[in-house]
């Protein structure tokens, strides 16, 4: 199967913090590329990663020539032309970087967004930048909406605070977009609140197609009690994944989505060493786990299984 995104990895600051090294990473069959970031290092401003940190928010890099990518050939080599850089915060204090790379495929349609408030108008959001894929009457729509406060994918996230997940775009009139999405053949979304301590608020979105998933399995753990339980679940394959899941609970510490819960650290797994959370992984080889903090809280955790 397809994926929208080719390559996912986690940058951490080193011992004394001062700069960022590679944590982890996906890299499918992209072993030039993968051998290529292992060996980088990136100061505060410096590359994608670098720019996310010292940003203080989610950056799309929408063209490597001639930018601060520090990796354009390789990447080139490998197919690969668009990033999307996530920082994760707790407070003033960047725990890791997650970083998305796109390649510039026609068969690819799907999108990634990061959507801000205007300070002029601080109840609504637009889209300050994103990667549309083969999607470029979507994006166009997708870059003149403001979005109010509540509604779309952005707007709740933005509201509640909390991950937002659509599982069919095109009958949900939530989705402000949906007669243009379901056109663009869009039909699940995704929106992860960005928190920061500023007047500014973040927002980003996931918009999959069905050829070209963002992910196999996408699912949203929330802290209750000394436990996480799973509210949501979209599966490509399965519609009851949510009514599998309602029944397990993860604890503190324990298998993948344990460690993301006591650390903080969003986490990548490539085995299959975690059932004790997820009891029919079957063909999925490897996940994504990606907090959600406000006031050094975890809310949630978003998980991409692939």
């Amino acid at each position: 199967m397809k994926t929208f995104i080719k390559v996912i990895e986690i940058w951490v600051p080193d011992k004394e913090r001062m700069r960022l090294e590679f944590g982890s990473g996906l890299y499918g069959a992209l072993t030039d590329f993968k051998n290529a970031s292992e060996q980088q290092h990136f100061f505060y401003d410096e590359g994608l990663p670098g720019k996310a940190w010292a940003a203080g928010h989610p950056i799309v890099l929408t063209r490597f020539e001639q930018s601060y990518f520090k990796r354009t050939a390789v990447a080139h080599k490998a197919g690969l032309t668009c990033g999307i850089a996530l920082p994760i915060f707790s407070g003033d204090f960047l725990l890791a970087v997650v970083v998305f790379l796109c390649g510039d495929d026609a068969e690819h349609a799907g999108a990634i967004e990061v959507w801000c408030n205007d300070l002029a108008n601080q109840q609504s959001l637009h889209v300050m930048d994103g990667y549309y894929g083969s999607l470029e009457h979507f994006e166009n729509i997708s870059r003149q909406i403001n979005m109010p406060k509540g509604q779309g994918i952005p707007g709740l996230a933005w509201e509640t605070g909390m991950p937002v997940l659509i599982e069919d775009i095109g009958k949900d009139n939530e989705f402000i977009r949906s007669a243009d999405a379901q056109k663009a053949g869009i039909t699940t979304g995704l929106g992860i609140p960005v928190v920061n301590s500023g007047e500014q608020s973040y927002v980003m979105t996931f918009l999959s197609a069905k050829a070209t998933p963002i992910a196999k399995r996408i699912q949203i753990w929330i802290p209750e009690g000394k436990q996480l339980v799973c509210r949501q679940g979209y599966s490509k394959n399965s519609n009851n994944l949510a009514e599998i899941f309602e029944t397990i609970t993860v604890n503190k510490g324990v298998g993948a989505l344990g460690r993301v819960w006591l650390t903080g650290m969003p986490i990548i797994t490539g085995n299959q060493q975690e059932s004790e959370y997820n009891p029919e992984l079957d063909s999925l080889s490897s996940m994504l786990a990606i907090p959600v903090i406000e006031q050094g809280r975890l809310k949630a955790i978003v998980s991409f299984l692939f």
